[in-house]
């Protein structure tokens, strides 16, 4: 199509020039360099130096005495026609060459958007063992290449974008991660690149489909070590850092249920002496010390059974049992269990009766309000009263607890959650171990929800958590 279009073009040149308007010879080889540019913008050199011997038979023919002949009659014509021959043909080549500038430009630009949009699939993961099985699928996706693997030396594995193998053996991987060298193959459109941290060698990576720089490529290979590297560094910091917290957690779980379970251990223990002791005991005396033994009792196994449901929690071997129900009722069952404790507080229930069902487990939630319930009575001076509100939102209910308790400082109120947590001015005043919230929480989690606090010091806080609707 090139062609005939720049022989179109030097047909309506002469015809014009020759037939019609009568051109001098210097506006035609003007007019004849025009059209060599514009053939070798759109098509090319080859086009262009076609055009170019085309224009000077025709501008010799038709425009050069003797007029209908290829004759030259004047010397200064035949440096003229050289001329024009000339500066036709560098044109097209200036312009061909900057055309394939413009073209290899865009193409390192578009290259550079892959490689940035690459590192930033990169960061999608910190999971080494992740980040090999997705980087192969990576490649292909960004560079178009047919398929991708990655070995690493630490591993036996070849992690590869698809079940083809396409040329990327594993004793090749394994050729260019002892050499250190890259390796191409071009016959096979195949390419080999070393993963370097550094000076040192951690992998390598094969492409298949080779239509890539050996720039890109390396700037390829350079981001999975780089990204490799990074996330095997991560994971040892959270090992390092799991097992810091896991010290420290058994440190304070320790403490926290040394005195716990000792405090009640500690009454039964001084009620049983006392009753063995000495059989001068009135009937009113026994009585009250088997009161203390039956209730240290119970305080014991809920402490007991606190710590092993927010073991099963954590390891998440809870079942919960979800269904469809109004939370007025459960709210009345929690209330119900804990009258005995409540009644010092007057509760205010503001609880429409047009709330619609949520998505729960009945039993679970009634444990959350009534863990919540417990430390607003616990926390609240007597007579203070305890507000129940429930109200919806975007397809999610909202239920709030509100005490007049002494409040949670903004530094704890991100803390009180954590297990084993005690506000560092009730740790004293009022018993724990610090698993209540964090049970609560756990639940409410399960459940899709969040659990919150809003406080101010010295007028009470609000628990509140969220259930979706359905």
């Amino acid at each position: 199509m090139g062609f005939v279009n720049a022989t179109l073009i030097v047909a309506v040149i002469t015809l014009v020039g020759f037939r019609w308007l009568h051109l001098n010879a210097t506006t035609v080889a003007l007019a004849f360099l025009l059209g060599v540019l514009a053939i070798s913008a759109f098509y090319g050199l080859r086009q262009a130096i076609f055009m170019s011997l085309l224009a000077t038979l025709a501008f010799n023919y038709y425009f050069l005495p003797p007029i209908g002949t290829l004759t030259v009659a004047d010397p200064q014509n035949w440096v003229a026609l050289f001329a024009f021959l000339v500066t036709a043909v560098a044109a097209s080549e200036l312009s061909a060459r900057a055309q394939r500038g413009e073209r290899t430009a865009v193409e390192r630009r578009r290259e550079l958007e892959r490689l940035y949009a690459f590192s930033q699939l990169l960061l999608s993961s910190d999971n080494a063992a992740e980040l090999l099985n997705i980087i192969p699928r990576y490649i292909v996706e960004s560079f178009g290449v047919r398929s991708a693997a990655v070995a690493l030396t630490s591993r036996a594995d070849v992690y590869r974008s698809g079940p083809a193998i396409d040329g990327l053996e594993a004793q090749d991987l394994q050729l260019v991660s002892l050499r250190g060298e890259p390796h191409f193959d071009a016959t096979g459109q195949l390419a080999f690149m070393p993963l370097r941290i550094g000076m040192r060698v951690v992998g390598s990576m094969g492409v298949s489909g080779l239509r890539l720089s050996r720039q890109t490529l390396e700037a390829i290979s350079s981001l999975v070590a780089i990204a490799l590297e990074r996330a095997s560094a991560f994971e040892k910091l959270s090992r390092a850092e799991a097992a810091r917290e896991s010290e420290q957690l058994r440190s304070v779980l320790l403490d926290s249920v040394t005195h716990e379970f000792r405090t009640p251990l500690t009454a039964i223990k001084a009620s049983v002496t006392s009753l063995l002791g000495s059989g001068e005991h009135s009937a009113e005396e026994k009585h009250e010390l088997l009161t203390i033994i039956n209730e240290e009792s119970d305080r014991l196994n809920r402490l007991i059974g606190e710590a092993a449901e927010m073991a099963q929690l954590d390891a998440n071997k809870v079942e919960f049992r979800f269904e469809s129900a109004h939370i007025r009722r459960t709210v009345d069952e929690a209330l119900d269990e804990l009258k005995q404790l409540l009644v010092q507080h007057p509760v205010d229930e503001r609880i429409p009766e047009d709330l619609p069902a949520a998505r729960m487990d009945s039993a679970h939630i009634k444990e959350v309000l009534v863990h919540l319930l417990e430390n607003a009575a616990k926390y609240s001076p007597a007579g203070a009263p305890i507000r129940i509100t429930a109200e919806t939102k975007d397809r999610t209910l909202t239920i709030s607890i509100a005490d007049r308790g002494p409040g949670i400082d903004d530094f704890e109120q991100s803390l009180v959650f954590e297990k084993f947590y005690r506000g560092r001015n009730q740790r004293v005043q009022v018993h724990g171990t610090g698993m209540g919230l964090a049970i609560c929480k756990a639940i409410v989690e399960a459940h899709g929800g969040h659990l919150g606090v809003t406080s101010q010091l010295g007028h009470g806080s609000v628990f509140y958590f969220s259930l979706p609707v359905g």
